[in-house]
């Protein structure tokens, strides 16, 4: 049995939550007409609810009502604030450097990416103690939005100031020949509009999602890149207070979110460069084997140097890689 006296105010608080089948809070920092919102976390929230009879209730906090951006999910579930929380690792990178492997260039396929962590999850368990890491899922590829020039040779980057979504992304655009802006998701808009960046990083979502489609004139995609893994984390004491046939419930549904979150991500990353090639002055443009060649062999070098410079991270690449 628990010495209850031990336990911080705000577990307390989680305990009485579960145990009375009050609503658990899932932070969302997107807007609630991302299509995440109503294609992934709605359904998740509705499958547990369903699973558990009732006694374990979600309910969605969009648009950062809980906190704005993106930044400061993972503090949010460690200390209580939501008992659910939706982020990308990149965005605290030390906290996860194993899971980052994922996003390398060359790691993961664009198709099969999701399956394919959630096949080896244990890999990354010693960077989740903090937390009950409940979903995860691969982003669509990570293209270059730009606004001024369109890129098509590596040469075209040199002077550049690209946005990038994290570190191992910023390693990848400095050895394209561009100089990598740490930005959230939620200033890219306004940094290309005026010019603070001249392009960014980030997948085909981002056109209809985030109305880069306003401000970017160009989109190059056709070469090796990164993607951008998303997770969903829960307070480690409110997992623990569930039932186990409810923990299980929780399990199930974190799967089936994942899965939802990637075709998600696919399905409107190619509506983004569908509708984005039909607006007047605006140029997808996909580099074909011989243009990508050399954009392929900077990745490879960046890949390389990642995995040794990153303690145990090649064992999760040959796990990852051997499916």
């Amino acid at each position: 049995m628990r010495n209850f006296s031990k336990i911080a105010p705000v577990a307390l608080l989680l305990i009485s939550t579960s145990a009375f089948g009050a609503e658990l809070k899932f932070a969302n920092y997107m807007a609630p007409t991302h299509p995440y919102v109503s294609r992934a976390f709605e359904p998740f929230a509705k499958a547990v609810e369903q699973g558990t009879a009732g006694e374990v209730k979600i309910k969605l906090y969009n648009g950062g009502e809980l906190g704005a951006g993106p930044v400061e999910q993972y503090s949010r579930v460690v200390d209580g604030v939501a008992e659910f929380a939706v982020s990308l690792p990149g965005y605290t990178a030390s906290q996860f450097p194993l899971t980052l492997t994922a996003e390398l260039p060359g790691v993961l396929t664009e198709k099969d990416g999701t399956e394919t962590l959630l096949a080896h999850l244990d890999q990354f368990s010693k960077e989740y103690r903090r937390v009950k890491l409940v979903g995860m899922w691969s982003s669509a590829d990570n293209v270059l939005f730009t606004r001024s020039k369109p890129v098509r040779v590596l040469d075209d980057l040199k002077g550049m100031k690209v946005r990038v979504p994290s570190r191992n992304t910023g390693l990848l655009v400095e050895a394209w020949g561009a100089t990598p802006v740490s930005m959230p998701v939620s200033e890219i808009y306004n940094s290309l509009q005026t010019g603070v960046i001249d392009g960014a990083m980030i997948d085909g979502t981002a056109v209809n999602a985030f109305k880069l489609g306003e401000v970017a004139n160009f989109i190059t995609k056709g070469m090796k890149t990164t993607n951008s893994p998303f997770f969903i984390l829960m307070n480690r004491d409110a997992y623990a207070d569930l039932k186990p046939d409810q923990q299980k419930v929780v399990d199930e549904a974190g799967k089936q979110v994942s899965l939802d979150g990637q075709k998600v991500q696919l399905t409107v990353a190619e509506k983004g460069f569908a509708d984005f090639a039909k607006l007047p002055g605006k140029d997808v443009i996909t580099l074909t084997e011989a243009q990508a060649a050399p954009f392929n062999a900077a990745a490879d070098k960046v890949t390389a140097e990642a995995i040794k410079q990153s303690e145990g991270s090649q064992a999760v690449v040959d796990a990852l890689k051997a499916k």
